[in-house]
């Protein structure tokens, strides 16, 4: 008897590296639903809770508070508690009267990033696909699996819009230019912010992008890896604690010691 359909089951030790789960407490890890975020590239909504809110202390609770309808993703009530909330994804809890936004550290994890209420009202999407679907109606296509309909005619793949949340309509839009803004959504830079310097293409092959960050550090990634995040060198997001900026070894090493200190 072979598989039929997808697995059902998570071995703790092939979880995802960013998760953070311990070896050794448990078989299992919580499988992600199928849903907008790949499940490499997402973090369900039990692991927030428990492994970085601590809001739950077992699987269980973490079921419970999500039954209660507490837990709201992108303004929409989710109770299915192994649902893969992913990048740029907001995560509201109205009953505590916090929001946060899921984006990554310098070292590739899911922060736990507190927004205020006004910035929990949109979220930024990159463009993945332009097309015209039945009847002529102009269509692209986000990171996050949505299709939305009638876009400004000037958005094109790669760009980023900013989408409102409660109306679902594209409030405004970021070009793919030099001189903004990105993050690092995949690779060895993941999570390091910077603005675009250059752009190479290799036909047949990635193209890449040329990055430079605040602190004047250089670094190349492939297109499909960067996420812009702002006109300029303004964010229209807030960012993690570092500012998306990697420290080298010796300067974290000093920054430790200067807090022993």
């Amino acid at each position: 008897m072979g598989y039929r359909g997808r697995r059902k089951h998570l071995k703790r030790l092939y979880a995802p590296k960013h998760w953070m789960l311990d070896k050794l407490s448990g078989v299992f890890a919580p499988k992600p639903s199928a849903g907008p975020h790949k499940s490499r590239e997402c973090l369900p909504t039990v692991i927030f809770l428990r492994n970085r809110l601590k809001y739950a202390l077992t699987y269980t609770e973490a079921k419970k508070i999500c039954a209660q309808r507490l837990i709201k993703i992108d303004g929409k009530v989710r109770t299915d508690m192994t649902f893969p909330a992913g990048f740029m994804d907001v995560i509201s809890i109205e009953k505590t009267n916090e929001f946060f936004r899921l984006i990554y550290d310098v070292k590739g994890r899911f922060t736990v990033h507190r927004i205020t209420k006004e910035e929990a009202q949109y979220k930024l999407c990159k463009v993945k696909k332009v097309m015209v679907g039945g009847k002529g109606v102009p269509m692209i296509v986000t990171h996050d699996g949505r299709t939305i309909r009638y876009p400004d005619p000037h958005v094109k793949v790669n760009d980023s819009i900013r989408l409102n949340l409660e109306s679902n309509k594209i409030e405004d839009y970021i070009k793919f230019d030099s001189g903004n803004l990105v993050m690092i959504t995949g690779g060895h830079n993941l999570g390091r912010v910077g603005v675009i310097t250059s752009r190479e293409r290799h036909p047949g092959s990635f193209d890449i992008v040329h990055i430079k960050d605040a602190a004047n550090n250089t670094f190349a990634t492939r297109l499909s890896y960067v996420f812009l995040i702002g006109k300029g060198n303004k964010p229209w997001v807030s960012l993690p604690a570092d500012k998306g900026v990697r420290k080298s070894i010796t300067e974290e090493r000093e920054k430790r010691l200067a807090q022993k200190a």
